[in-house]
């Protein structure tokens, strides 16, 4: 197995067959995990069940109520978009499921169809924008809390309610996410497993801090959002048939890529479950 640092942030490990990590190698892709939030790997032939369980080594799976499930195994999502569609799933800076109470761990995402150019997903690290913010500013930010949502995105109103090629939806239960409750997180964490601090807002699902407007929150989100985004502070991935993305929600944000259209681009998500966030 080799291990990859890629620059600015973030591993690639190749040599690797996920269908037989021994617990040795299985620690040292969890050690750069932790490290930079992302990890990469290169040509896996993994089956739905082999997916599975390569996440089930990271954790519980978390079944998305959202997005349509794989046909033969629920713990699987199918993130698609078709030809003949012009909005793509997560083309918004994100990170999954803030708008939970419990927060998700990570995702791993594996590459079934891929248009021939374009479709990249780019990432950006949350303890590099941490560490990058003024003193002044990180001690305004250390005892915040901010409020999330999923009404706006998965919910009645969502960009999203389109249809396939085949006329089946791509969002399901949006009278699901009209009833969930906003939850509030702390605006700067101690992540769960580096204990490093990180900054956790993110452009899609974070509405406002607690106590502030949304009107008066907007500067600062923005502010943050630009700042983590900067060109030469991401880290940008192209994928291939085969290839895996293994990202922590808690310390990084991504965004996919929408400039492909006309081609299809076909990836199964399985979403790990994680833990409450405490302050930092």
């Amino acid at each position: 197995m080799k291990i990859e640092a890629l620059e600015p942030f973030g591993y690639e490990i190749s040599d690797l067959d996920l269908k037989q990590v021994t617990e040795t190698e299985f620690a040292d892709i969890h050690a750069a995990f932790a490290d930079a939030g992302i990890v990469f790997f290169r040509d896996q032939d993994l089956a739905p069940a082999d997916h599975i369980t390569l996440a089930r080594r990271f954790g519980e799976i978390n079944i998305n109520r959202f997005f349509t499930p794989h046909p033969d195994y629920p713990e699987v999502a199918l993130v698609v978009k078709g030809p003949a569609q012009t909005t793509n799933i997560g083309g918004t800076w994100h990170t999954d499921h803030s708008y939970d109470d419990v927060p998700a761990l990570g995702s791993i995402l594996l590459a079934h169809e891929v248009p021939p150019t374009g479709g990249n997903t780019q990432f950006a690290s949350m303890y590099r924008t941490w560490e990058r913010l003024s003193p002044g500013l990180q001690t305004t930010l250390e005892g915040m809390r901010a409020v999330h949502s999923a009404h706006h995105v998965f919910g009645t109103k969502n960009p999203h309610q389109d249809s396939d090629d085949a006329g089946a939806r791509r969002i399901h239960n949006a009278d699901v996410a009209d009833r969930l409750p906003d939850p509030v997180h702390p605006v700067v964490i101690k992540h769960p497993i580096s204990g490093k601090k990180a900054l956790y807002v993110n452009p899609q699902f974070t509405l406002r801090f607690e106590g502030w407007s949304d009107a008066d929150s907007r500067p600062l989100l923005d502010y943050l959002g630009a700042l983590a985004t900067e060109e030469a502070e991401l880290c940008e991935f192209e994928w291939r048939v085969g290839s895996i993305a293994l990202w922590d929600n808690r310390a990084t944000w991504h965004n996919a890529r929408n400039d492909y259209q006309g081609h299809r681009r076909v990836m199964h998500r399985i979403t790990i479950e994680g833990c409450a966030l405490d302050a930092a």
